[in-house]
């Protein structure tokens, strides 16, 4: 069994907490006074989501996952969003759902919001009441209108080479507990760690891409490997690509005259 059968078969279905987790999160909820994860309960939690982020197979797929996770497992939780950005490199933003989305959007669109702060600062930003907080105006009517009431930013920082937050949207004033933090620190704790390893894993598979579409440059111009690679680097900036798409242009490319 390959390891990615074998992961599969002993997760949960994406998108779905496993009973244990889901039996936490419901008695979290019923509580008057949130308490925060048993150790052994919070273990549960961090071995759940190294499954599901360890089976992605790039980094926007990662934290796609670690969004949809967060907001299972974080009790109170209406929205979760995770943004990062590398050196050089576009914005990468995954989200939990469609609630509190236009929120979401607009602090991204105005350039300013707490998801911001905590990227740009690298430290954790929280709101207990967002729609009345001084800091971000430009959000506050939106706020109101989302139903999000607290806000709670964690810096995201992979391995020196990207960084980012994940946002967590609450729907009461004062939402942002002591429990609460606790678990999505843990949970952005050990994604940094999952995430770099995603990353290392991409960028082998795209090394070994661009490796093969320099061998079929070599192939059909008879030219050096320097020179095979500097033309795949023009190509790139003529077509306004990356590098790693054109090579595999290329490759279908060559396939398909070698079958014809």
């Amino acid at each position: 069994m390959t390891r990615r059968s074998a992961t599969m078969a002993g997760a949960p279905a994406q998108g779905r907490l496993s009973t244990r987790v889901r039996a936490l999160a419901a008695a979290s909820v019923s509580q008057s006074a949130p308490t925060g994860p048993h150790p052994i309960e919070l273990a549960g939690l961090l071995q759940e989501l190294s499954v599901r982020l360890l089976d992605a197979d790039d980094v926007p797929q990662a934290l796609a996952r670690l969004a949809d996770f967060t907001v299972e497992a974080v009790p109170g939780v209406l929205r979760c969003s995770a943004a990062l950005i590398g050196d050089g490199a576009p914005l990468t933003r995954a989200t939990s759902g469609p609630r509190a989305q236009a929120l979401d959007d607009l602090q991204y669109a105005v350039g300013d919001g707490p998801g911001l702060d905590a990227t740009r600062t690298r430290t954790l930003v929280t709101a207990q009441d967002l729609p009345a907080d001084p800091r971000w105006p430009q959000l506050a009517d939106c706020a109101r209108a989302e139903g999000v009431r607290a806000v709670v930013a964690i810096p995201i920082d992979v391995q020196r080479t990207s960084v980012g937050a994940l946002s967590l949207f609450v729907a009461h004033p004062q939402g942002v507990h002591p429990e609460l933090l606790l678990t999505a620190m843990a949970i952005v704790g050990q994604a940094e760690v999952l995430i770099g390893e995603v990353q290392r894993r991409s960028g082998l598979r795209e090394g070994a891409t661009v490796d093969r579409a320099v061998g079929v440059i070599i192939a059909q111009r008879g030219c050096s490997v320097r020179e095979a690679y500097d033309v795949l680097q023009d190509t790139a900036r003529r077509l306004g690509l990356d590098r790693h798409t054109v090579a595999e242009r290329l490759i279908a490319a060559a396939a398909r005259n070698a079958e014809a």
